[in-house]
């Protein structure tokens, strides 16, 4: 490695692809540095609800540096997450196995025998993340077992497998040493779930698992550098050859400071599939990285999914308490039902709800639902007051996360927008998603009917018909050639060397689950194919995992 460069391996962005690959490159003695336009957070710093907006939500024109992101496109409303950590901070720890037919589909299929090599990669990760089965079954998950056995399909319910400890029975675990129950006191110390239901909104008791408490956690151990609220904003071949074989310039925009160059052999990024998309755009607009694939930005995914939910106004349950998604359940049609919650008190959720509008004729639902809407309050005024008022929503409201594995793709496109003519900008081209799953609603307005409460949408369905979505994959496929994708097999760039994307832009079929668990695994397939750096060998150094 040549040694003027001011480090082996530069990634781009914290998430689920780049602190697993921070962490395995530093254990192969690389230099590692990791750029991160989100802030780093400690228990200290979390909100106690969502009604902290400045401490939860990212929106640095209103001078917000939470973490929790919405992002509207013509398709869909997207929620992601910013920080040291990625979206692992504001995720709902849910780490499941895609099924197995998820690789014979889109433009991985044939690639690689991906059943034969990804079981050893998931293994991993899920040890390192550990992963276990929720033990803690509460108003929310026994409601939906009781409605989904009222519908027929009781059998199918599930305690969902997660990221969160329990305490010292947890499948991972080992007895606590130095307060770490995971990596033989190499690992941060630890505190077992308080059941809070605020894993959403940020775990204030060190018991989510989240990236900076394991894969990045370790990294840093290890040597690797990560610059918090460090923003990307330009990555350029070094030297003549214009391929990145002779190293690469990275300039960083750090916050409130002038920009930063550095210099680095290789580069990863690692910036979530949005984040990816436009950083690669902008560069080949700007003509940094011309050769880039005409296949970027094709087939991005939102597992087909819809926010719903059912309001019991003055119930005696109390739905806030859990882990975020404590449980599931599956329709007959395919559908996939979580039952999803958010801590006593954040309660500004009810903002992204309104009253569901059970039909089934696209944009004419808003003609229905203002009829509805109407009619509710003239003759049932106190009930709509108890469904609609922000007031105790998280503590009487069984929120539904539904998804589907029905291939639905979209495409990015950058491009200049009518209301925005400075500079382009993401956009979503194809065809629109539909932001009703039949199943599911059907499942939700009979189930209120039935206990007298109110079912509920997202306000993107009832009044743009778009779906809102968590899981946004896709964008820079894993292919055999650029016709296709953006990258080989093993991740690289085509038309480039040295140059990697390993995160959820990488995914190229509809998963039908939460990607965080496959964007892990498909992080530690890419990075064990990259030998150890032979320069550097420190037997003293403890190992950093278990695995």
């Amino acid at each position: 490695m040549h040694p003027s460069f001011d480090t082996d391996y530069f990634i781009v962005g914290s998430g689920f692809g780049g602190s697993v690959s921070a962490l395995r490159l530093a254990e192969k003695g690389y230099r590692v540095t990791v750029a991160e336009q989100g802030r780093r957070f400690s228990p200290a710093d979390m909100p106690a609800s969502t009604w902290d907006v400045r401490r939860f939500l990212w929106l640095p024109a209103l001078a917000c540096r939470g973490f929790f992101a919405l992002r509207l496109f013509k398709h869909m409303l997207v929620l992601h997450g910013n920080a040291v950590g990625g979206g692992s901070i504001t995720y709902a720890n849910t780490l499941l196995v895609p099924n197995t037919g998820v690789w014979q589909h889109g433009t991985w299929a044939g690639l690689r025998p991906w059943g034969n090599i990804m079981p050893a990669h998931y293994q991993r990760a899920e040890a390192m993340l550990g992963v276990t089965t929720n033990p803690i079954l509460t108003d929310a998950d026994h409601t939906l077992q009781r409605l989904a056995s009222a519908a027929g399909v009781g059998n199918s319910f599930y305690a969902t497998r997660v990221g969160v400890y329990f305490g010292t029975n947890d499948q991972h675990t080992h007895p606590p040493h130095n307060g770490d129950p995971y990596f033989n006191g190499n690992g941060p110390p630890r505190q077992p779930c308080t059941a809070c239901g605020g894993c959403m909104v940020g775990c204030r008791y060190r018991a989510k698992n989240t990236l900076d408490y394991n894969y990045l956690y370790l990294a840093e151990r290890q040597g690797a550098q990560v610059l918090a609220q460090n923003r990307v904003t330009r990555i350029a071949p070094l030297g003549a050859a214009q391929d990145g074989s002779s190293g690469w310039l990275i300039t960083v925009k750090p916050f409130r400071q002038p920009e930063q160059h550095y210099t680095a052999a290789h580069v990863i990024v690692s910036a979530g599939s949005l984040g990816t998309q436009k950083l690669l755009f902008a560069m080949k607009q700007q003509g940094y990285l011309p050769r880039l694939s005409a296949a970027l930005g094709r087939n991005v995914f939102t597992n087909a999914e819809s926010l719903i939910g059912i309001r019991f106004p003055g119930c005696s349950e109390d739905f806030s308490r859990g882990i975020a998604i404590g449980s599931g359940i599956h329709l007959a049609d395919g559908t996939h039902i979580e039952a999803t919650r958010f801590p006593a008190g954040s309660d500004i959720a009810s903002l992204l709800g309104t009253l569901m509008n059970h039909s089934r004729h696209g944009r004419l639902r808003l003609h229905q639902w203002l009829a509805a809407f109407i009619h509710g309050w003239l003759t049932r005024p106190r009930r709509m007051w108890q469904a609609l008022r922000p007031k105790n929503m998280a503590r009487e409201s069984l929120i539904l996360l539904c998804m589907q594995t029905a291939p639905q793709p979209l495409n990015m496109v950058w491009r200049r927008r009518w209301y925005w003519p400075f500079a382009p900008m993401l956009a979503t081209e194809g065809a629109a998603i539909p932001a009703y799953i039949p199943a599911a609603s059907d499942f939700a307005f009979q189930a209120a009917q039935a206990q007298q409460g109110s079912a509920f949408t997202c306000v993107a369905d009832v009044f743009l018909n778009i779906p809102a979505t968590a899981h946004c994959m896709g964008g820079a496929a894993l292919a055999a050639t650029p016709e296709y994708g953006v990258c080989d097999a093993q991740h690289r760039v085509f038309g480039y060397q040295n140059l990697y994307i390993i995160d959820g832009a990488n995914i190229s079929a509809n998963l039908g689950v939460n990607p965080s668990l496959t964007i892990a695994a498909l992080a530690e397939a890419a990075i064990s194919a990259i030998p150890a750096k032979e320069s550097r060998h420190d037997p003293a150094q403890p190992p950093a995992s278990p695995v």
